[in-house]
């Protein structure tokens, strides 16, 4: 067998291992979401410990429709019908993330002396990957804006269950499906598969933001909200996908030093809480005008990566309709949004620098 071949199945047999034992730990020691936030936990501590902790990309996207499949199984009649009283709510959640960007970019300036491209990368509220392939390819410190990045999804993902079942809005819980599963329903399980996988890659296809996810969201969520299929995949399947995605987030600490970790970890925890401030100012706006459950809207508006708070909305029993409309609004808004204040940021540094004569550095420090 090839050696590279043979250490990639290596690394990635032990980073499943230590997800698996984090996520089942967490289960047994009662938390919410355990299964998530356990797996990212342990992996993200073993990649800090300097283990090579990885998840292949074809395996995270197998996860991405099985978790997508799975979140359709939890839509009803009732729950589609439901979409016309959110254009309110998505509308606010826009100008929250506008509000999110100005608030953290004016903090990493302001209190971590963070130049504005850096800053403006830091400050976005999700969206990771894109971020830095515009860091990437117009300048700047890629490892502390990735820092900042993971750790707020890190953050999140630990602290947003832990909180809301501390104010009793949920209960712990292990993802369970909607509907039976099995080989009685074998004929039906196979149709969901199919036309969730279908989705998935006309989504993907059409370069849709979390295609994989929302493709296979949207094939399962036609058959279940229409009743054609009552079937849902086994729950183990679920739980695995579950603790291999959120594997996937804790490798992200992967190459990074407990130092270089230290030397960002203010920024990364002040701009976190500005951010949540922001969130909280209009979760609580729309609780007051609007009836829908409270644990929705705050894992709709956290800043968060899509599909790691999709995996949220599955393990905490949400609506992922509500969720995964609220979280692709806000990856538009703030893809756009990051996008063109980007462009503005490099050519006013651009203009600035020629009017210097100088050369524009290849790299902004901070």
């Amino acid at each position: 067998m090839n050696p590279a071949f043979s250490r990639i199945l290596l690394e990635t047999a032990e980073t499943l291992a230590i997800a698996f034992a984090g996520g089942v730990t967490c289960v047994i020691l009662g938390l919410p979401a355990g299964l998530v936030s356990g797996s990212v936990v342990a992996v993200a501590t073993a990649a800090l410990l300097g283990r090579p902790m990885r998840i292949p990309p074809m395996l995270a996207r197998i996860c991405y429709v099985v978790v997508g499949t799975l979140l359709g199984t939890v839509v009803t009649p009732e729950t589609l019908r439901g979409v016309i009283t959110w254009p309110a709510s998505v509308a606010l959640l826009m100008v929250a993330s506008l509000g999110m960007i100005a608030a953290t970019m004016t903090y990493l300036r302001v209190v971590h002396r963070w130049d504005a491209l850096p800053a403006l990368m830091g400050a976005s509220p999700g969206s990771m990957a894109q971020v830095i392939a515009l860091s990437s390819e117009l300048g700047g410190d890629l490892r502390a804006v990735a820092i900042v990045q993971t750790v707020r999804v890190l953050l999140l993902v630990v602290g947003l269950p832990n909180g809301l079942a501390l104010f009793g809005l949920v209960v712990p819980a292990v993802p369970l499906p909607r509907g039976p599963a099995g080989f009685s329903v074998l004929g039906e399980m196979l149709l969901l598969l199919g036309v969730a996988v279908t989705f998935a890659l006309i989504f993907l296809r059409l370069r849709f933001p979390g295609g994989l996810l929302f493709g296979a969201l949207a094939g399962s969520a036609i058959l279940h909200g229409t009743g054609l299929v009552h079937a849902a995949l086994p729950w183990w399947v679920g739980g695995a996908s579950v603790i291999t995605l959120g594997a996937l987030v804790g490798s992200r600490f992967a190459n990074t030093s407990a130092r270089m970790l230290l030397g960002h970890l203010g920024a990364a925890f002040g701009s976190f809480a500005v951010s949540m401030v922001v969130a909280t100012v209009f979760v609580v706006i729309v609780a007051r005008l609007f009836s829908f459950p409270i644990a929705n809207i705050v894992i709709a508006f956290a800043p968060g990566a899509q599909d790691t708070m999709m995996v949220l909305a599955l393990a905490l029993h949400l609506d992922p309709v509500y969720v995964g409309a609220h979280h692709l609004a806000r990856f538009l808004v703030v893809t756009f949004a990051i996008a063109v204040a980007a462009r503005r940021i490099t050519k006013k540094r651009s203009s600035h620098d020629a009017a210097q004569g100088s050369t524009p550095p290849q790299a902004e420090r901070m």
